[in-house]
């Protein structure tokens, strides 16, 4: 007995989804995407979390709108995603950053990451007040809390 095409489709096709990994999810679209993760910020995260979230985000997107490169604006979207992913999960306060990640940032990726650290924590981040910006987060530029000790 001959197998048909349409038998031998379907027996390479299960066979083939036992063994690999279950596939990815779509990206979603860049404004899609900037409205969900606002959304999570608002059911998901404390007040003070999100204010600075929101700040974060914004600037991000804002900073990635007029990127060419396709390898840069997947890369970004699927970061963005799997925070989404994070926040819905409820483990976002668990999450490390991989060393893999970590060695593949920019000198002014990481400062960027160290400065929203700062933020997230309360504490004045050095260079903000010699400029007259705001850090993330804070409150003023240069009103109450911007006096070096």
């Amino acid at each position: 007995m001959r197998a048909s095409l349409h038998r031998l489709a379907t027996h390479t096709t299960r066979s083939r989804s036992i063994t690999s990994r279950p596939p990815a999810l779509a990206l979603l679209p860049p404004i899609q995407l900037y409205r969900r993760v606002l959304r999570c910020h608002r059911k998901f995260l404390p007040v003070d979390k999100r204010l600075l979230g929101d700040e974060f985000v914004k600037s991000e997107f804002r900073r990635h709108k007029d990127i060419d490169n396709p390898v840069h604006i997947v890369g970004f979207l699927t970061e963005w995603q799997s925070y989404v992913k994070q926040l819905e999960d409820g483990n976002w306060m668990q999450g490390n950053l991989d060393m893999e990640k970590l060695e593949k940032m920019s000198d002014e990726q990481i400062q960027q990451l160290y400065d929203l650290m700062l933020a997230a924590k309360g504490e004045q981040v050095e260079g903000y007040e010699d400029a007259g910006e705001a850090a993330p987060g804070s409150k003023t530029s240069g009103g109450e809390g911007s006096e070096k000790a």
